[in-house]
C-alpha cells in the first residue's frame, strides 16, 4: 500500500483532519509543497493553524467536499467508519484511500526516520528526543501526539535528514513503520478494542523491533526482556547492565537531577523539570537515541534542563484560591500511578497539602478489561473522583459503568465520589476543593473541557467570599 501513495504532486485530503495525529502529518505535506485540505466536524485551534498554512479546511462532512477537490488521495484514521459520506463517496469515486499511518510510514522512509513507540511515555520521549536535535542544531523535521511550545504545536517540518515521529500501537499499524531507529518504552495491553491478549501486543512491537536497522529499548519492563532483542538498552538501574542508566537520582518536587552513565563512562548530571522516575526513563531514551546521532553531551545537558514536556503531560493549567489545576493524558492504570507518584513529589514540600484526582474512564472496552487493575492505581491520591466513562466511538453494552469504576476503586480507597456527569463534577470540586489542594484531571477524553470553568467558579466563589 505504501508504493501506491502519489508524492508526485497529487493533492491530500484528510477525512478528520482535526486529529492531533492527522493534523501533524497535514502540517508536514502542506510544508512540503503538496496541496492539502481537509474536513473535520468542528473547527478548532488545529484546524485553524493549519488554514493559516495554507490548507483547505471544510467544517462538516459531506461528500460534496470530495467532489468539489481535483481526484485527492484520501487520508483517514481508524477513527474515520466507512459509513462516512466523504469515504462513501470517495469509495464511489474510486479514489486512492490510505490510513494515516500509511503516509507517517512513508514520510518515515524519506528520512534517516527515528520512531519512539511503546504503550506509555512515547508522546515526552519523541518530543524530548526532538527537543534535543533541535536544540544541537540538526533542524528535524517532528511529527508528535502531543502539542510542544517549542515548535508551537504537534509537527515541525525540518531541513535535515532526520524525521522524529511518535509511533502509535493502538490499532495495530505499528508494523508499516521501517525507520532507521525505533525505540520501544514499554509494551502493556492497553487497548483490547483491537488486541485480543498481550501475545498479541508483544507480537506487533516484535514486528516493529525487526523493521528498526537500530533498536533502543528499556529493560525494566518485563516483556521488553522477554520477547525484544535492543540493539541499545537503557535502565533506571545499574545493576542491570544497560547502556545507558542514571546514579546519584534526587527526585523532587520541581524535576529531577541525576548523573548519567555511558558504556560504564560517567557522561555528567542532567537536571530534569519533567517530575518522576517514568520521566527519567523518558529523558534515558531520549539521551540514548540523541547520543546514538552523535549530539554532544553538553548540549543535552542544556535543552534537558530547559524541556517543559508536551501538553496534556502534567500540564499545569491554573493556581486559583490556593489549589493548583493539572491537566494528565493518563488513561491506562500503569501511567495514572505514575502521573500520581509526580504529584505526590509535587506536594511533598507542602505539608498541609491534599491530592485530588478527578478520573474519567475512556472506552468502555479498556475500562472493563482493566477495572481490577484501575482499582488499585489511585493510592497516592487523598480523594478520587470519578465520572462516567468517555466512551471514544464504542457502544455502550451495559457491562461496566462509571459507578463500578468507582465502587472498583472504593473498595480499597478510603474516599472516592461518583459523579455521573461533567457538570456534576465541576460543581462537587468547586464545593470541595480547599486551598492547598493539587486538583490532577486524568484521561484522554474531554474532562480537561471542565478545568477552566472549574477555576473560573473557583475565582468567582472566592470574589463573594
Amino acid at each position: 500500500m505504501l508504493g501506491l501513495i502519489d508524492f508526485s504532486g497529487r493533492p491530500f485530503h484528510f477525512i478528520g483532519i482535526g486529529g492531533i495525529g492527522m493534523s501533524a502529518i497535514a502540517h508536514v505535506l502542506v510544508k512540503q509543497g503538496y496541496a492539502v485540505s481537509g474536513s473535520d466536524l468542528n473547527q478548532n485551534r488545529i484546524t485553524s493553524q493549519l488554514q493559516d498554512l495554507g490548507v483547505i479546511i471544510y467544517e462538516g462532512q459531506s461528500a460534496d467536499n470530495i467532489s468539489a477537490l481535483a481526484q485527492p488521495q484520501i487520508i483517514c484514521s481508524t477513527a474515520i467508519s466507512d459509513r462516512n459520506p466523504e469515504f462513501q463517496a470517495a469509495k464511489a469515486l474510486d479514489l486512492p484511500i490510505f490510513h494515516r499511518s500509511d503516509v507517517l510510514a512513508a514520510l518515515i522512509s524519506q528520512f534517516e526516520g527515528i520512531a519512539v513507540a511503546g504503550t506509555h511515555g512515547k508522546t515526552t520521549t519523541s518530543s524530548l528526543t526532538a527537543y534535543l536535535f533541535l536544540k544541537a542544531g540538526l533542524d528535524p523535521t517532528i511529527i508528535v501526539g502531543g502539542e510542544v511550545s517549542a515548535w508551537k504545536g504537534n509537527a515541525r517540518m525540518g531541513k535535515s535528514k532526520y524525521l522524529i515521529a511518535e509511533a502509535d500501537e493502538s490499532d495495530g499499524s505499528l508494523v508499516k513503520f521501517h525507520p532507521h531507529l525505533g525505540a520501544i518504552t514499554n509494551i502493556e495491553l492497553d487497548h483490547p478494542d483491537h488486541y485480543q491478549n498481550l501475545e498479541q501486543v508483544v507480537e506487533t512491537f516484535q514486528t516493529f523491533a525487526k523493521q528498526c536497522d537500530i533498536l533502543v529499548a528499556c529493560i525494566d519492563d518485563p516483556n521488553i526482556c522477554a520477547h525484544i532483542q535492543p540493539d541499545i538498552t537503557y535502565s533506571l538501574s545499574a545493576a542491570k547492565n544497560a547502556d545507558y542508566y542514571p546514579t546519584n537520582v534526587q527526585y523532587n518536587a520541581n524535576g529531577t537531577v541525576a548523573t548519567i552513565v555511558e558504556k560504564g563512562e560517567i557522561l555528567g548530571q542532567i537536571e530534569l523539570r519533567i517530575l518522576g522516575k517514568h520521566n527519567l526513563s523518558n529523558a534515558l531514551a531520549a539521551i540514548s537515541i540523541a547520543r546514538y546521532a552523535e549530539i554532544e553531551w553538553s548540549s543535552i545537558v542544556a535543552a534537558m534542563a530547559e524541556f517543559i514536556g508536551a501538553s496534556r503531560r502534567f500540564e499545569l493549567k491554573g493556581n486559583q484560591s490556593g489549589i493548583v489545576f493539572v491537566d494528565d493524558y493518563a488513561h491506562h492504570p500503569s501511567e495514572i500511578r505514575a502521573t500520581l507518584s509526580s504529584a505526590r513529589l509535587q506536594s511533598q514540600n507542602k505539608t498541609q497539602s491534599k491530592i485530588v484526582a478527578i478520573f474519567q474512564p475512556h472506552r468502555y472496552s479498556r475500562t472493563q478489561t482493566l477495572l481490577s487493575d484501575f482499582s488499585q492505581a489511585f493510592g497516592d491520591a487523598d480523594t478520587v473522583v470519578v465520572t462516567d466513562i468517555y466512551a471514544a466511538g464504542e457502544k455502550d453494552d451495559g457491562s461496566i459503568t462509571g459507578a463500578q469504576v468507582a465502587a472498583a476503586i472504593a473498595a480499597t480507597h478510603p474516599h472516592v465520589s461518583y459523579q455521573p456527569s461533567l457538570p456534576l463534577v465541576q460543581t462537587f470540586l468547586t464545593e470541595n476543593l480547599k486551598s492547598g489542594d493539587l486538583a490532577i484531571f486524568l484521561g484522554a477524553g474531554n474532562l480537561n473541557q471542565i478545568i477552566a470553568p472549574t477555576i473560573e467558579a473557583m475565582a468567582n466563589c472566592s470574589t463573594k467570599k
